[in-house]
C-alpha cells in the first residue's frame, strides 16, 4: 500500500470513528432530553402518604409505587396476583365472577374469552391496575355483555382498573373499597425521544377519553387523573364517584 493510500485509509477510519461517536452522543442526548425531567422524581420519590392511610376530601393523593404493578404499596394485599385471575365466587347466594390481580399485557384476550364463556351477571373487581390497553378492551367486553360491576369491602380498583369498572351497566362500590386514577404511560417503550413518544401518548389519551365518554362517564374525572403523576394515585371521594357517574347507585 502506498503512503497516499495509507493516509486515505487512516482518514476514512478517523471519519468513521467521529461519525459513530457523534451518533452515540446524539442518541444519549435524546435519551437525556426525554427522561431528564423525570430524574428528580426518581432521585426523590413521592412524599405523599402511603396507600394504607385513609383519605378525606382534599387529602386524596397517595403514594403509588410503580416498581411492582401487583403491589404498589401498603394497603394492597401482598398476595395480589401479578396478572388478572378469573374465579367464580358466591356473593349472597348468587354466583359472580371475580377478576383479581394486576392487569398484565396480554390479559385482555384471555379474560374476554372467560367473560364470553361464562357471561356473568355480576363482575367483582380487585386490581391495582396495569396495562391500559388491556383494561380498555376488557371494559368494552363487560359493557357488551351487560354485566354489573362491583367492588366489595377492602377491594381496590386503581390506575387502569377503573376502565374495566365503568364497563358495567350498573356500578357500585362498598364503603371501604377504593377507586383511584392517575397519569398513564402509553407505547411499548418508555425510553424514546419525546418527539417520537408524543403521538403514542396522544393516541392513548384519545382512546381513554372516547372509552369514558362511550361508557357515560363525566370527563371531569380526567382532571385529577391527568394532574396526578404516575407514582401517585388520586382516590375518588364518594361525591366524585356519584357526580361523575362512576357509580350508578
Amino acid at each position: 500500500m502506498s503512503a497516499a493510500q495509507d493516509h486515505d485509509a487512516n482518514a476514512t477510519k478517523r471519519a468513521l470513528r467521529w461519525l459513530l461517536t457523534g451518533q452515540i452522543a446524539l442518541a444519549l442526548g435524546l435519551i437525556i432530553i426525554d427522561i431528564g425531567p423525570a430524574v428528580p422524581r426518581f432521585l426523590s420519590p413521592s412524599s405523599q402518604p402511603e396507600l394504607d392511610l385513609r383519605t378525606s376530601p382534599g387529602d386524596q393523593t397517595r403514594r403509588y409505587r410503580t416498581r411492582d404493578p401487583s403491589n404498589p404499596g401498603p394497603g394492597i394485599d401482598p398476595d395480589m396476583p401479578s396478572r388478572l385471575r378469573a374465579e367464580e365466587v358466591d356473593v349472597d347466594g348468587t354466583t359472580a365472577l371475580q377478576l383479581r390481580g394486576a392487569i398484565a399485557p396480554g390479559d385482555a384476550s384471555r379474560i374476554v374469552d372467560e367473560l364470553r364463556s361464562t357471561a356473568p351477571a355480576t363482575l367483582l373487581l380487585d386490581s391495582p391496575g396495569g396495562s391500559v390497553s388491556d383494561a380498555l378492551e376488557i371494559g368494552r367486553a363487560v359493557r357488551e355483555l351487560g354485566a354489573e360491576t362491583r367492588l366489595l369491602d377492602n377491594a381496590v380498583c386503581l390506575s387502569a382498573c377503573p376502565y374495566i369498572f365503568v364497563g358495567g351497566v350498573k356500578r357500585s362500590i362498598s364503603e371501604n373499597a377504593r377507586i383511584g386514577v392517575h397519569q398513564h404511560a402509553f407505547g411499548e417503550s418508555t425510553i424514546l425521544p419525546a418527539f417520537l413518544a408524543v403521538e403514542d401518548i396522544q393516541r392513548g389519551q384519545a382512546e381513554v377519553l372516547m372509552h369514558l365518554d362511550t361508557m357515560g362517564i363525566d370527563l371531569r374525572i380526567m382532571g385529577p387523573a391527568m394532574a396526578t403523576p404516575a407514582d401517585e394515585i388520586y382516590i375518588l371521594t364518594s361525591d366524585e364517584l356519584v357526580t361523575w357517574n362512576v357509580t350508578s347507585d
